[in-house]
């Protein structure tokens, strides 16, 4: 199952470019994870400040 990135994202971009399957991305107001390519790898996870990352 793939993470989600919740309403408590602050929008920094931290959780991007730890990525290895490029699975993040920008969205409207805060990033998505497209769950086809997210491989549950947690490394958003260690680098999210605002804790906003959770499994799906």
């Amino acid at each position: 199952m793939a993470h989600v990135i919740t309403e408590e994202c602050v929008n920094c971009g931290a959780c991007e470019d730890e990525c290895p399957e490029d699975a993040i991305s920008e969205g409207d107001d805060i990033f998505v994870i497209d769950a086809e390519a997210c491989t549950d790898c947690g490394n958003c996870v260690d680098v999210c400040p605002s804790e906003a990352i959770v499994p799906g």
